[in-house]
């Protein structure tokens, strides 16, 4: 019998280990700051889709300890008896800030920041480490393709290679967010109300005796949305031949068209071109073709650079595992301590410059033009007023003090989600962060969205901000 899954236990063991010593060392209710972020954006991008935020609100909503959770515990020995009393009336009672979901965001920006009780904050860095870091990713990758694509329609076919059963249907939510309109995966067309869509595989053509009467067979059954696969003999010779005579005489007879062929193998810009001139010949100019097998944004690039004539594409692999670069390097960083009702930055320093972090309980903003496009991304301190007469430094160039334009635009990008562990925020349907996305990378600058050399967004700091950081660094404070 399956046992319901708890994902409380999902964790590593390590935060457990040292939550179990700060309830020992009495320290259990000291209130912190925890940021996750990341500090490069993936394939050499130019930015980040945030994606994961609502599976992460449901987890910590629902965190508990069952009594089977106590005894592997306790099956540990080392764990101290008062505080595994202390997990079983465990409940999240901090404060969540977050992005919302299909913001566009850069590198050592906090996406979510966790306000809580120590043991509370160190609990739940794996769950949030692994929702946001891997439905950002894919969402980010998901939009590389759209852009690659343009305008021509995505589906999601990535399931049979995802990495998990999760990885699948959060995938496809991901991918979703990032801009692709339907998937393959019926759990996320159950689950998220993605459009979930597909056709005939391979092993139909094979079955029958040959590919007419298992195309015929096909449209017969479906002839409202006939879509045939024609690369699993011959594309040209076959397939492609006999698909044209399915649509004449089965489909049209009864009023109806042949919606597409797809194409699954070979040099699909070769094939499309010499399919989609056939289809002409034959009357058939609103048969759209489809491609699949192994695709990325570059392969598009390419595709279109060669004239293509593909209407749609069914991405699967490359897709759903981001393979081209498949880790999302999101991190988990102590930030600040309180200390008598006010709140003591803390920085880790490392000898790998871009390791070191910017300390502080910190408000993330973004700086808009007369035009309404992002300029600069502006961190500052959670209890500063940020406005056109504040002094910014870019940490490039700290010689440098600037002040925003009276004529942008100042807007608070982190938004509380969660307060003293209940929900404040409400969530939008899925159909919205898609909606979300679309809105915010009207705000990017072409020059952003380049796959190749995308200029890079500024993130500067309030002065007050960044001289904190320097004194720290000066002091060598390591935490």
């Amino acid at each position: 019998m399956t046992r319901k899954r708890n994902l409380s236990m999902l964790a590593d063991y390590y935060e457990f280990t040292m939550a179990n010593g700060y309830y020992q060392l009495g320290l259990k209710d000291e209130w912190v700051v925890f940021d996750m972020f990341y500090r490069r954006n993936p394939d050499g991008g130019g930015f980040v889709i945030a994606a994961g935020l609502e599976q992460f609100i449901d987890y910590l909503l629902n965190l508990h300890f069952d009594e089977e959770d106590i005894a592997y515990f306790q099956s540990k020995k080392i764990y101290d008896e008062g505080f595994l009393d202390y997990l079983r009336h465990f409940r999240f009672s901090g404060n969540v800030y977050a992005v919302k979901e299909g913001s566009i965001v850069y590198p050592n920006t906090p996406l979510i920041t966790i306000e809580a009780p120590l043991c509370e904050a160190q609990i739940v860095e794996t769950m949030l480490l692994l929702t946001v870091n891997h439905q950002s990713l894919i969402a980010t990758k998901a939009n590389r393709m759209v852009k690659a694509a343009k305008g021509r329609i995505i589906m999601e076919f990535g399931a049979r290679r995802a990495h998990g059963y999760d990885a699948a249907v959060f995938g496809a939510r991901a991918a979703y967010i990032g801009g692709i309109g339907s998937t393959a995966t019926i759990a996320a067309d159950k689950a998220f109300g993605i459009p979930a869509v597909g056709t005939m595989a391979h092993s139909w053509v094979q079955f029958f005796d040959n590919e007419y009467e298992a195309f015929k067979a096909y449209a017969t059954l479906y002839p409202d949305n006939c879509t045939l696969l024609i690369d699993t003999y011959d594309v040209l010779d076959s397939g492609l031949v006999n698909a044209i005579k399915v649509a004449k005489e089965v489909l049209m007879p009864r009023g109806h068209r042949l919606a597409g062929v797809r194409i699954d193998s070979g040099d699909l810009a070769y094939l499309s071109k010499k399919v989609r001139k056939k289809l002409d010949e034959e009357g058939l100019h609103d048969t759209k073709i489809v491609a699949s097998n192994s695709i990325d944004e570059y392969l598009l690039e390419s595709l279109f650079d060669q004239g293509a004539k593909i209407d749609s594409f069914g991405i699967g692999e490359r897709l759903i595992t981001a393979r081209s670069e498949p880790v999302f390097g999101g991190v988990y960083k102590l930030a600040a301590i309180k200390r008598d009702d006010k709140y003591q930055p803390k920085i880790k320093i490392s000898e790998n410059i871009e390791k070191i972090t910017v300390p502080g309980f910190k408000n993330l903003y973004r700086i808009y033009d007369e035009e309404d496009m992002g300029m600069i991304d502006v961190l500052a301190l959670y209890d500063e007023t940020i406005d056109h007469n504040t002094p910014l430094v870019d940490p490039n160039k700290p010689y440098k003090r600037y002040y925003i334009d009276p004529k942008a635009k100042i807007e608070k990008l982190n938004i509380p989600i969660i307060e003293q562990g209940r929900l404040i925020y409400d969530l939008p349907s899925l159909k919205a962060i898609q909606n979300n996305t679309k809105a915010n990378l009207k705000r990017v600058w072409d020059e952003e969205k380049r796959f190749h050399h995308p200029h890079r967004h500024y993130v500067d700091l309030s002065e007050k901000l960044y001289q904190i950081r320097e004194e720290l660094l000066k002091a060598g404070e390591i935490t």
